[in-house]
């Protein structure tokens, strides 16, 4: 097994994610790959710390620098790609911490005709109001869809905290190149080796998810970056996505119904109750604990999902890793500026 991960700076979380990685419980060779664009970003100190503190790991630590397309990440990820030894890799973001089964675990699916292997994951750590709210859409939302996505039909995308797959699949699309110019590497991924015949499968296995503090601009520039993606991906079931809204009729049925029959507001608060009810049951299904006291988020999520949606048809500018982008036809990335300078 090769784990690939490509870096760009880090946060108090960072050290202990890595570490996860290094201290695996699997039988056979683990090679581990960290590559940074910048021989000074300072995810490379914990980097050296964490090879230093493990001697016997199969570790290397690759300066990236080339500019390979538009996508930073799957730029080092190419440039990543000639140092694999094994013929399994496992591609994971810089955030993901697992525990020490895990790689046995989802390695396992990794079986002939399988072309990839898909990971749950859940935001492990919402420490402020704003990533409490953003729980709501990743902890008890965005699984449940990609659930009911794989019951409806065959799978033809990837989650992007933690890929494993054969490296003959990734051969088969023309390696990490064919992603280069492309947002949603993660979709374009699964999209491409499901079309050249290899199944993807679900990992019953959950990535824990480690992000430093964000307040409210940071998560809604989060969320829109996720919207504008996501309809460039899949513009018709994102135009329709808002059909979905948990809350956002209830409360226009509120509103409408206020001097109308009394069924129609008892109507309208029970969806509310079932909205806030199951989100609660959701997020402790994903282990997270559901204060009662913020039972009002997962509404709050819900209206503020439509403010969103109407956003990611109104421009194509996106925010991600330092970087400011346009998203253009097809999903296809070109950078606008540095906010770095």
């Amino acid at each position: 097994m090769t784990v690939l991960k490509p870096l760009k700076g880090c946060d108090a979380e960072t050290k202990a994610c890595l570490r996860s990685w290094f201290e695996q419980d699997y039988a056979g060779p683990v090679q581990l790959l960290f590559g940074v664009a910048d021989a000074e970003d300072p995810a490379c100190e914990v980097v050296r710390e964490l090879i230093a503190a493990f001697p016997k790991a199969d570790a290397q630590l690759a300066v990236c620098p080339k500019a390979l397309g538009a996508n930073g990440k799957v730029s080092t990820l190419q440039q990543l790609e000639p140092l694999v030894k094994h013929p399994i890799l496992m591609v994971s973001d810089a955030d993901a911490r697992v525990g020490r089964d895990f790689i046995d675990s989802v390695g396992r699916l990794c079986v002939p005709g399988v072309g990839l292997v898909n990971c749950l994951y859940r935001l492990a750590n919402p420490t402020t109001r704003a990533m409490e709210w953003e729980a709501i859409a990743i902890n008890a939302d965005f699984w449940t869809h990609v659930l009911q996505a794989a019951s409806l039909g065959r799978m033809d995308f990837a989650l992007g905290a933690v890929m494993t797959l054969p490296a003959p699949a990734l051969a088969g699309i023309g390696g990490f190149a064919a992603l280069a110019d492309y947002l949603a590497d993660d979709y374009q991924l699964g999209r491409r080796i499901a079309a050249n015949g290899g199944r993807i499968v679900l990992a019953p296995a959950v990535v824990d998810c480690w992000e430093a503090p964000m307040g409210w601009a940071a998560v809604w520039r989060h969320q829109l970056r996720w919207a504008r993606t996501i309809r460039v991906c899949q513009p018709a079931s994102f135009f329709l996505s808002v059909i979905n809204n948990s809350s956002v009729w209830p409360v226009g049925l509120l509103a409408l119904s206020i001097r109308g029959p009394g069924w129609a507001v008892g109507l309208g608060l029970g969806a509310l109750a079932f909205r806030v009810l199951t989100a609660q049951q959701q997020l402790a299904r994903m282990n997270q604990r559901a204060a009662a006291g913020v039972w009002w988020l997962a509404p709050l999520k819900d209206v503020l999902d439509v403010v969103i949606w109407a956003a990611a048809f109104w421009g194509a500018g996106i925010e991600w890793r330092g970087e400011r982008y346009r998203v253009e036809r097809g999903g296809k990335l070109a950078r606008i500026s540095s906010r770095r300078g």
